[in-house]
């Protein structure tokens, strides 16, 4: 049985230990999800010597996946809420969890390119379809921060990925990185639908809207458009970073494969502070004045631009590492403005969509590229020197979100006028 926070939200009527029984384990697979994925780059340097790949090769294997993602978002959230959550988040937890098995029975670059395929399918749908299901159980109160605490878990995944990979490839090889991971992951597969049950998650009456917006209203501004573009330009240096610290650290630093793998996880732990406190500041800055977000958002790529190029020209030490801490803690921090206007922008009857979209966005602009591209200039340069230029592309990210301040005060009474013009029609 279903009661209604809001006119065009079910709430699934269920126990409160029962609600956060559905958020743990659906948190424990996001975890998975991420670690599955990030373990990769814990892995490279051993990668690479064993079948001899240029970092372009090592770049695309990361970057796959994180194209898969940006491709299937959308269709396959969409197929979840038809066929059932329960049931197709399960899917995807095996399919990425046997794919990244595969991974660690390849003999050869294409064999690991394929399972990473497949691990990107696997993937592609699970935070859209996963955050639908933990707040449909939760009273409204609580979703803000569940969505921030949901999000905070890819990093965290990360974070396990790279650390607990590097230890396992130091001291039982590679292979055993990625079977570690599918472990985990396929445990919590089997677990999840026998403590999950689909009938009793899924809201029972159907939702029903005076007048549902157009989905133009996704992509019918300029503000919003920027949003979604500055997005993914600021993320491209992000996933860049992720994806290739641990092989600086390396090659640099000439750490182990489970030193660099630790000292990595250190960088996406201060990302991950950096995002969350980035958002809570550009909240508590602009309360009153909203577009300020945008202003805090062009200085957070600024200045990430400015440290993360500085530092990686620098020589090794502690001055070096200190600066790309710095610029790792902006790295991230345009993704809680960068949502905000996204919600701002568009009809919150469409929010689902636009957020789609926003993913979609990220990971074709951003995530999925970045690390290919860094590959390919790591061949033809240091990877020093690549990553002290791919900072630049934040300067880029920078100009779309100042083409979004130009606009957004216009955009946002648009989007108001429009809400006013639906509720003014009889129902």
């Amino acid at each position: 049985m279903a009661h209604y926070a809001h006119a065009d939200i079910p709430v699934v009527a269920v126990s409160r230990r029962y609600a956060w029984i559905v958020f743990a384990l659906t948190f424990g697979l996001l975890i998975s999800d991420y670690m599955s994925r990030q373990v990769l780059n814990a892995v490279f340097p051993l990668l690479k010597n064993e079948w001899h790949l240029s970092d372009a090769q090592l770049g695309s294997l990361s970057g796959i996946v994180a194209l898969m993602v940006g491709l299937l978002t959308v269709p396959l959230s969409m197929l979840a809420d038809r066929w059932g959550r329960v049931k197709s988040l399960t899917l995807m937890a095996l399919l990425w969890s046997v794919a990244t098995l595969a991974c660690g029975l390849s003999e050869s670059f294409e064999q690991m390119f394929a399972a990473r395929f497949f691990v990107g399918i696997g993937e592609a749908a699970y935070g859209s379809v996963g955050i639908a299901l933990v707040l449909s159980v939760f009273p409204p109160s609580l979703r803000a921060t569940l969505t921030g605490a949901f999000m905070a878990g890819g990093m965290l995944g990360s974070v396990m990925g790279m650390a607990l990979g590097g230890v396992l490839a130091e001291h039982l090889g590679w292979r055993w990185a990625f079977a570690g991971m599918a472990i985990f992951g396929i445990i919590l597969a089997l677990i999840y639908p026998a403590l999950i049950r689909e009938k009793k998650v899924m809201a029972q009456t159907q939702v029903l809207r005076k007048q549902r917006p157009s989905l133009r209203g996704v992509i019918n501004n300029k503000s919003v458009l920027c949003a979604y573009m500055g997005s993914g330009l600021q993320l491209f240096v992000a996933a860049s970073m992720m994806a290739w610290i641990p092989s600086f650290m390396n090659r640099s630093y000439h750490m182990a494969a489970d030193k660099a793998g630790i000292a990595a996880a250190v960088f996406v732990l201060i990302s991950g502070a950096g995002m969350v406190i980035c958002g809570m500041l550009s909240d508590r800055l602009c309360r009153q004045q909203p577009e300020r977000k945008i202003v805090l958002a062009i200085i957070y790529c600024v200045l990430c631009c400015v440290l993360l190029c500085t530092g990686f020209r620098m020589t090794p030490g502690v001055p070096q590492l200190v600066l790309i801490g710095l610029g790792m803690f902006l790295v991230a921090g345009t993704t809680g403005p960068s949502g905000a206007m996204v919600a701002n922008l568009t009809h919150a009857a469409i929010h689902g969509t636009a957020f789609a979209t926003l993913t979609l966005v990220n990971n074709l602009l951003g995530l999925a590229p970045g690390p290919f591209v860094t590959g390919i200039l790591a061949d033809r340069v240091e990877l020093a020197q690549a990553l002290a230029l791919v900072p630049l592309v934040s300067l880029a990210a920078a100009f779309v979100f100042y083409n979004a301040k130009r606009h957004y005060q216009r955009d946002i009474a648009g989007v108001h006028a429009q809400a006013d013009a639906r509720e003014a029609i009889p129902a």
